[in-house]
């Protein structure tokens, strides 16, 4: 009997061409997309929905019917806004800047969608990440880099569980971009040329500060710009519109660029420095989740990436406590931010990560 694999569709070119492979390689295929949007008018929903609004829906039912699969749509309102929404609104309130897609990985795309499609009799669920699922020699589960380092999303998917990897595929990891989009003009999927979604989904007009204040209730105040000394040297227009490491939008005239060092929501304060000052040797981090080991013990050489867009860069972690890992670095590394990930490596594969705390 065919092992059965529910796989995520976004009627996007990665999704429909891992399906594609899927029932190629033998399986039990089955299409779902899953509908995200909120009571968003239908215009809206098609526009601006991203990888799960009206229009990814469309997409990915005539891919299905071109790959004669079945193909649903499930509905996770309520674990999205719960897991990504509110969690997104909550982080920036506290001064730091969330990374939505992760949460939505983990608690979404994966905890929903897996515990749904395990209900309904799969073996699998599968999705078009570029990220390749391995079982190691210890028998823990862990991820490699995608075979294009340009492309590679295992940063995003650090906090899978052990039981999550053990019931996932990503077949399009062990491929380049351009090998994709080519498998996928060969199987005349109308989508093989479809651009790369980029904004958050839910936000499409990219203005996080209105969207968090209507989503919080809380009126947003300006507050002071203060250096290092804590001497206020300007008005801000409230922390939501900040990040670490921000050279732009400001509005100060020091004499010289300044950067966004530290935002303190207690004191409604943005912290202002220099461009050295943005660099830091040393970050902890906590609500961690180790994959390739079970557990750190003692120091471990690695390389660690501070955001998605970060090359990497080696370091030492060590446990300071339960949930919480000290990272040094050799070189001192820009704009450390807190509430983004570190994800740590060794040798292409995901030793574990976590949230960054603090520098």
């Amino acid at each position: 009997m065919k092992e059965k694999v529910v796989i995520g569709m976004s009627g996007g070119v990665d999704s429909s061409v891992a399906a594609q492979l899927l029932k190629k390689a033998g399986y039990d295929v089955i299409g779902v997309t899953m509908q995200i949007w909120q009571d968003e008018d239908r215009f809206t929903q098609e526009t601006e929905g991203g990888c799960c609004g009206l229009s990814a829906v469309d997409d990915a039912r005539r891919v299905a019917q071109a790959l004669e699969i079945p193909y649903y749509v499930m509905n996770f309102k309520k674990e999205f806004k719960a897991n990504v929404m509110d969690y997104f609104v909550n982080e920036y309130l506290q001064g730091r800047t969330p990374n939505p897609c992760i949460a939505c990985n983990r608690y979404v795309k994966w905890e929903s969608l897996l515990k749904r499609s395990l209900d309904i009799g799969a073996d699998y669920i599968a999705t078009g990440h570029y990220a390749r699922v391995l079982k190691l020699e210890n028998g823990r589960y862990t991820l490699r880099k995608s075979a294009t380092a340009a492309k590679d999303q295992t940063y995003a998917l650090y906090n899978l569980t052990q039981y999550q990897l053990s019931h996932t595929l990503m077949p399009v990891g062990e491929f380049t971009k351009d090998e994709i989009r080519k498998m996928a003009l060969d199987i005349n999927l109308r989508i093989a040329n479809k651009p790369d979604s980029q904004e958050i989904c839910f936000i499409p007009d990219n203005d996080y500060a209105k969207f968090i204040e209507e989503n919080s209730g809380e009126k947003i105040l300006p507050g002071n710009f203060v250096n290092s000394a804590g001497e206020v040297i300007g008005k801000h227009k409230g922390i939501t519109h900040y990040t670490v490491g921000q050279r732009k939008g400001l509005n100060l005239s020091l004499g010289h660029p300044a950067f966004v060092l530290e935002i303190r929501p207690e004191t409604n304060e943005v912290v202002i420095g220099t461009n050295d000052e943005v660099f830091s040797d040393k970050l902890y981090a906590n609500n961690l989740n180790f994959m390739s080991i079970e557990d750190l013990e003692g120091s471990m050489e690695v390389e660690a990436k501070i955001r998605y867009s970060h090359k990497g860069a080696k370091c030492t972690i060590r446990k300071v406590d339960t949930d919480e890992v000290e990272c040094i670095f050799e070189e001192p590394q820009r704009a450390i931010t807190p509430g983004q990930a570190v994800v740590f490596y060794k040798d292409d594969y995901i030793v574990g990560g976590g949230t960054i705390m603090r520098k």
